[in-house]
C-alpha cells in the first residue's frame, strides 16, 4: 500500500520518546471538536463498546451519550489517566506493534482523531480494525491540517490536504471487510481575503467513515 519511504518521518526516533511528556492541550480548534462530538452524536450508539485508538486526555464524546464501555488507547498514560470518558486504557506503540490486545468483534465503533497522519502500518492497523468491529461496527477517522511535522509520515507530510483525504479512503478500501468509505469535507467558508489576513478562520474538518460489513446471515 505505502512504499517503505512513504512510511518514513522526519524524525526517527522511537515514538515512545517524543510522547513521553504529556500534552494537556487540543490540536484543533473549538469549531472542528463541535463539528467532531455532533459527528460522533449522530453516528454513535448509546450503551455500546468503543474504542477511542491514538487518544490522549479527551475524547470529544457528547457528554450526554452513555456507552457501555469506553476504551482508550494512546501514547502517554499521564494523558489517558486524565481523559473522564475512560472506563480503561492501555499504551501501546503501533508503530512497533500493530496486534490490538482485543478479541474478534468486541467493539461496535472505533475512533481516531487527529493521529491517523502518523501511522506507519495502517494497512496492519485497519486490518486489525475491522477484525475487533462486530459486524456492522463504525470506524471515524477525523483529521484536520495540523500535524506534529516531524513525527507525520513522508505520504502524509508531502501531500495536499484533498490528498489526505484520498489517502484515508485507500487504507480503508484495501481492507475487504470494509463498505465503500463516506466523507465529509468542511473547509472555512470566510472569502479568501479574510483567510489571508488571518481573520475567519476555523480548522478545516476531514472525516472518513466506514462501516464494517454485516455477516450474511445480518
Amino acid at each position: 500500500m505505502l512504499l517503505p519511504e512513504q512510511r518514513t518521518k522526519l524524525d526517527p526516533t522511537n515514538d515512545s520518546l517524543f510522547y513521553d511528556y504529556p500534552r494537556f492541550v487540543t490540536h484543533v480548534d473549538d469549531h472542528f471538536i463541535a463539528q467532531l462530538t455532533t459527528l460522533y452524536r449522530d453516528r454513535l450508539t448509546p450503551q455500546t463498546r468503543i474504542l477511542d485508538l491514538m487518544s490522549s486526555w479527551v475524547s470529544h464524546l457528547p457528554e450526554e451519550m452513555a456507552f457501555a464501555h469506553v476504551e482508550g488507547h494512546g501514547m502517554n498514560g499521564e494523558e489517558l489517566a486524565k481523559n473522564p470518558r475512560l472506563d480503561h486504557y492501555f499504551v501501546q506503540n503501533l508503530n512497533e506493534n500493530t496486534t490490538l490486545p482485543f478479541e474478534d468483534e468486541s467493539f461496535a465503533a472505533v475512533l481516531n482523531c487527529v493521529s491517523v497522519q502518523y501511522l506507519q502500518y495502517p494497512d496492519q492497523v485497519f486490518a486489525e480494525v475491522a477484525r475487533i468491529l462486530t459486524p456492522g461496527g463504525l470506524l471515524i477517522i477525523s483529521f484536520s491540517n495540523r500535524m506534529f511535522y516531524q513525527k507525520a509520515i513522508a505520504a502524509w507530510r508531502e501531500g495536499t490536504e484533498s490528498s489526505r483525504v484520498q489517502l484515508v479512503q485507500r487504507y480503508i478500501r484495501a481492507i475487504p471487510a470494509f463498505e465503500e468509505p463516506e466523507v465529509i469535507c468542511k473547509t472555512s467558508p470566510a472569502p479568501p481575503i479574510l483567510q489571508l489576513l488571518g481573520m475567519g478562520i476555523h480548522d478545516p474538518f476531514y472525516a472518513v467513515i466506514a462501516r464494517k460489513q454485516k455477516s450474511p446471515s445480518g
